[in-house]
């Protein structure tokens, strides 16, 4: 019966390094799916304004052609797929044009989905000017 203690006991305290180990981890990984999701985006909105000499004015206008778009323009399957939304499961926030003088702002709020935070609350955006 002590040798059972003993295993129990030796099993808890694997279990608590290996908890303390692997928290937060996941939201490493999240925070930095969604700057890579961020810098994806990005990408697409200076491909789509040197291929319409302007920004969308919003994002679903990389996904579906929008009238503006002379339909031959228009790459086969578009500028993205789908929509993504960051590692959270928030919808990222488009403007253009962005704060500071920026062509536009693509910003993820982060875990807590409101804007400002610290941590992994902390907003993410598509360049530094934004941060507060």
């Amino acid at each position: 019966m002590v040798e059972m203690m003993v295993v129990i006991v030796i099993l808890g305290i694997l279990a608590a390094v290996v908890i303390v180990n692997v928290a937060g981890k996941s939201d490493k990984a999240k925070a930095a799916g969604t700057k890579a999701k961020v810098k994806q985006i990005a990408g697409q909105l200076v491909e789509f304004k040197n291929n319409h000499s302007k920004y969308p004015e919003k994002l679903e206008d990389l996904v579906r052609m929008p009238s503006y778009v002379n339909p031959k323009d228009w790459p086969q399957g578009g500028y993205l797929t789908e929509l993504p939304k960051d590692d959270w499961d928030h919808e990222f926030i488009y403007r253009v044009p962005g704060t500071n003088n920026q062509p536009f702002d693509i910003v993820s709020l982060g875990e807590d989905g409101r804007e400002g935070g610290e941590g992994f609350a902390a907003d993410i955006w598509n360049h530094d000017s934004g941060r507060r």
